[in-house]
């Protein structure tokens, strides 16, 4: 097992990584899990037109803080040109420390444009744009994607000799078909197979419930690396106890005082992204206030899971659209 990752110049000191999810890894949750030995980050997925035309809502997602690099920029397309003259952009930011490119998002909106897992159909079309991409600044580049698009159609050997032979300095693979989305078991025998068919670090990704599966996953397929998702969700702890177990070290489960200070300085966060959000923000649907609590629930579903109340509070979820209803359920079931 690996104590480190090098992804092009960038070292990566804890080989255990935060995936980019829409609609939670913004820049105040990703900081709170590089407090917990997340070893690097990833932006929610952005639009490379967006970026290319500098548009201030698509720029709001680029937006990040110094506590949590490595972070890299992950990016969709489908247009070589495009998505690199992102990527210049990108680099002049001057925030990042690599660009991950989207091969594998199954959301019909972004597949039905030809981007995300759709590319899994085209290896050649992802060699082309990472070589667009790495020619074009002086950063690291990688790739995230699945093990095939249809089920049972596994083409891993393809997408990760494609990845490399662009440029990339390191692919990570979904274990899953974009057709399951994040359905049934994940196939680490392919995370194994793509480990075993190209010479650069190789992240594997889903079937990650608990720290414990980020040993077996590194032990049973060899990857380089272990990206956790979902699990991660309302449990930002799961770093920390992948790290201990990694390190040989005991893990000192953390308090009830300190899970109730993360949710509350989370949300707090969370707010104060909301703010800078809104004075971009074209569309105002909701009160910033409202529209932070809505954001929320998702969060506070998963970290009141398994808690004394949890389920009295969740099927209250729905009606809890301000902050001080949130704060309210989070007092009830973690009194001071």
């Amino acid at each position: 097992m690996k104590q480190q990752l090098k992804i092009g110049n960038v070292t990566i000191a804890t080989p255990v990584l935060l995936a980019p999810m829409a609609g939670y890894t913004d820049t105040a949750f990703r900081s709170i899990c590089m407090r917990y030995h997340a070893g690097a980050t990833f932006t929610e997925v952005v639009n490379a037109t967006g970026i290319m035309i500098n548009s201030k809502q698509t720029l709001h997602l680029l937006e990040t803080v110094p506590e949590e690099r490595p972070i890299a920029a992950h990016i969709y397309g489908n247009d070589p040109a495009i998505m690199a003259k992102a990527a210049i952009v990108i680099e002049k930011l001057n925030r990042f420390d690599y660009i991950d490119i989207n091969c594998g998002c199954p959301v019909r909106k972004i597949v039905l444009r030809g981007c995300g897992a759709a590319l899994i159909k085209s290896p050649k079309l992802i060699e082309s744009i990472v070589k667009a991409v790495r020619e074009s600044v002086s950063m690291p580049v990688t790739i995230k994607t699945r093990i095939g698009f249809e089920i049972d159609q596994n083409n891993v050997v393809d997408l990760v000799q494609a990845a490399e032979s662009g440029g990339a300095s390191a692919v990570t693979i979904h274990a899953r078909y974009a057709k399951r989305i994040h359905n049934g078991p994940a196939d680490w025998a392919s995370l194994k197979l793509a480990k075993e068919s190209c010479s650069i670090p190789v992240i594997g990704n889903g079937g990650v419930e608990c720290a414990n599966d980020v040993v077996r996953m590194f032990n049973e397929t060899g990857v380089d690396g272990v990206m956790i998702g979902r699990a991660a969700v309302g449990n930002p702890w799961i770093f920390d106890e992948a790290y201990c177990l990694m390190q040989g070290k005991p893990y000192t489960q953390h308090t009830p005082q300190e899970h109730k200070q993360i949710i509350v300085e989370h949300l707090s966060r969370m707010l104060e992204l909301k703010i800078k959000e809104y004075k971009v923000r074209r569309r105002k649907k909701n009160p910033v206030e409202c529209s932070t609590a809505l954001n929320f629930r998702a969060h506070l579903f998963r970290y009141i899971k398994g808690m004394r109340g949890c389920g009295e509070i969740r099927r209250k979820l729905q009606y809890m659209n301000s902050l001080e209803k949130l704060l309210e359920s989070v007092n009830t079931i973690l009194p001071d």
